[in-house]
């Protein structure tokens, strides 16, 4: 059986060489995300240009994700370690304007980043070292904060500052991501992710740079966003539950029920989910996963997500083939087990009151009702595909498609397999889509599939018509 939740597999130092590449999708990676946190234009690049010669040679698209860094807070430079203990006073401090007289006698540390004091109240709370250094604002001046330690331990220079209870006014693309964005777009990648997202505007700024050229996946990593979260996912392309920001800002117990929410939101409106961070994160330096793991996993596919995605496991880690084998293993016998018990799986979505929804919800039922092998749809843009996907079908999706870089986008969606297919007459693609089905072994002799199309036929945006064609 085809697997249908998606695979994301970050590429890294452990997995540079074209050979490994191919060996992630040959074990099922149906993405790769190149994080420009770490690495070189010059090794993005030729990873561009490895996944593309190896989607060449198996004869199947792979998307890429470039994953941009985003506006990250750390503290400068200390002279030495500070050892922080609970109910300590600490001042924070612009560097350029010194630690001011009232705190003269307190611990300091220097602070290089005015828009965080800017967007401070006194009771915030601040967060270092990933959640492990919590602080609580006493006092607030233009360019310090007076501190006092809630959870303290060694504060090293550099460590990160995560603030989760205050909405910053910055934009969410540095000079750094403008250069990476640039260069990305140049190199063709199919998914921009963009970080720290915190409201809608963010996504808009965005798009107004990419100009259509790929589509914007906005990462939730800071609980001020799930205040603006139905806004944000209307106006992005797909979505990624970032959990690891998003748990060092949100009370750990809080992300499954967020993740929840948030795959379900995705659902209702068609906008493709990702599930990230930490999902097998013990195959970094193990060969098998924790059963947790395994569990973590499996509850994000009958949760009912896109996707699923490594990141240090398959970038750093000793086993990054391995982790993609597991991945694609703990998926598949998910996916088994919600075809075997429906009631497991991802809830009905209610029938959106249009013809294209009701004409994708018709197909799925016309197919479970006659038993059809597959699902064939022709799509220019990919949204026919969308609007079968968020139904969850038991049956293969194929998806046809005139335009590659559509094709492409399409790795990231839930169940659709893609294949390319000129613009003709609608008889003439009817009569190619069925010899590919046979080619591909989708349907034997006396089975029927379900094709679904728009008329006029080939032009973007007519989903209407369903069709029973008996091989």
């Amino acid at each position: 059986m085809q697997r249908a939740t998606k695979i994301i597999a970050t590429l890294g130092p452990a997995s540079a060489d074209p050979e490994i590449i191919e060996a992630l999708a040959r074990a099922g990676a149906n993405l790769f995300r190149l994080n420009f946190s770490h690495g070189s234009h010059d090794d993005h690049a030729n990873r561009v240009k490895s996944i593309r010669a190896i989607e060449e040679k198996l004869g199947t698209r792979l998307g890429i994700l470039a994953d941009l860094q985003g506006p990250k807070f750390r503290i400068g430079a200390l002279d030495t370690p500070i050892e922080l203990t609970a109910g300590q006073g600490l001042c924070l401090y612009l560097p350029e304007k010194g630690v001011p007289e009232e705190a003269a006698k307190m611990a300091a540390a220097p602070l290089p980043h005015r828009e965080i004091f800017a967007a401070l109240n006194p009771k915030s709370t601040i967060l270092m070292d990933d959640g492990k250094i919590q602080l609580f604002v006493d006092k607030l001046g233009a360019d310090y904060a007076l501190t006092h330690i809630v959870q303290g331990q060694t504060l090293l220079s550099k460590k990160g500052v995560n603030l989760p209870d205050a909405q910053l006014d910055i934009s969410p693309l540095t000079p750094k991501d403008r250069a990476d964005l640039d260069f990305a777009l140049a190199q063709g990648v199919d998914y921009i992710a963009l970080s720290f997202v915190q409201k809608a505007s963010d996504i808009l700024e965005a798009k107004s740079l990419i100009k259509g050229r790929a589509q914007i996946v906005a990462k939730i990593e800071k609980p001020s966003a799930l205040n603006e979260i139905d806004d944000i996912i209307r106006a992005t392309d797909a979505v990624m539950v970032a959990r690891g920001d998003l748990g060092v800002e949100s009370p750990a117990e809080q992300v499954p029920a967020i993740q929840k929410r948030l795959i379900a939101k995705c659902r209702k409106v068609g906008k493709p989910v990702i599930i990230a961070t930490q999902m097998l994160e013990s195959m970094i330096t193990a060969a098998t996963p924790t059963r947790a793991e395994a569990s973590d996993v499996a509850g994000a596919v009958f949760e009912g997500t896109d996707a699923i995605m490594l990141s240090a496991e398959s970038a750093a880690g000793s086993f990054p083939v391995e982790a993609v084998t597991m991945m694609d293993r703990i998926a598949r016998a998910a996916e088994k087990h919600i075809h075997s018990h429906p009631e497991d799986g991802p809830a009905e979505m209610e029938v959106e009151p249009s013809v294209y929804h009701a004409v994708a919800e018709a197909a799925v039922r016309l197919a479970e009702t006659i038993d059809a092998a597959a699902i064939i749809a022709f799509t220019a843009s990919g949204n026919t595909a969308v609007r079968l996907a968020r139904e969850r079908p038991k049956r293969p999706l194929l998806v046809l498609c005139p335009d590659i870089q559509v094709e492409r986008r399409l790795t990231l969606l839930w169940g659709a397999v893609s294949a390319h297919q000129e613009e003709s007459e609608y008889e003439e693609a009817v009569e190619a889509a069925v010899r590919l089905v046979k080619e591909k072994q989708m349907a034997k002799t006396g089975q029927s599939i379900i094709m679904v199309s728009g008329m006029p036929f080939g032009i973007s945006g007519t989903t209407n018509a369903l069709r029973v064609i008996d091989i």
